[in-house]
């Protein structure tokens, strides 16, 4: 639905963009409340965001757009908090981040971290049988490929099969925006 929607927009079909925006308007906000932690700035920065999607989409290529509208969120929330800092700093102002948020460098994967965490989940059940208590346990229960082995009594090679043959299939199984 997306990729049509997306066409439409590059022909100047402005009703288009208005669904899609409406469609991805939580998400985008979230995504840069998570940054900027405060809830006017986020809504100035997921217009922005629309924005820069807007002009960005002749570049856009297919390749998951909820995860390329994020990158896109977390890298200008980013920079509005970098700008924030510098500011602060030239008027003298103490700012002290740390222990607050995780450095701005690690946000956007942070974030795109949970929200893989999230599809996953809500689609287990989907997964063989074979693969789905592999893929939880490192993916979900962010255990090593060591602890799997040691809990399921095989040998670490058969844990690293096992998540390969995982990611084929999901890979196959499920689109890019599914899971990307």
């Amino acid at each position: 639905m997306d990729e049509a929607l997306i066409e439409k927009i590059k022909q100047g079909n402005d009703h288009a963009f208005r669904i899609l925006v409406e469609k991805y308007r939580k998400h985008v906000f979230h995504t840069v409340y998570g940054v900027l932690r405060n809830e006017k700035d986020a809504e100035d920065a997921a217009q922005e965001v629309f924005l820069k999607i807007y002009t960005s989409l002749p570049q856009y290529e297919k390749q998951g757009f909820k995860t390329w509208i994020t990158r896109i969120a977390v890298n200008h929330a980013i920079d509005i908090k970098r700008r924030m800092v510098r500011r602060g700093e030239e008027q003298q102002v103490e700012y002290d981040e740390i222990g607050h948020s995780p450095p701005a460098e690690s946000v956007e994967l942070l974030v795109l971290k949970k929200e893989k965490k999230r599809m996953l989940q809500q689609r287990m059940q989907e997964l063989p049988d074979n693969y789905r208590e592999v893929v939880e346990d490192f993916y979900i229960r962010d255990k090593t490929y060591q602890e799997i082995a040691l809990k399921q009594q095989v040998k670490v090679k058969t844990i690293e099969v096992k998540l390969y043959r995982a990611r084929q299939w999901m890979k196959k199984h499920w689109k890019e925006d599914d899971f990307s």
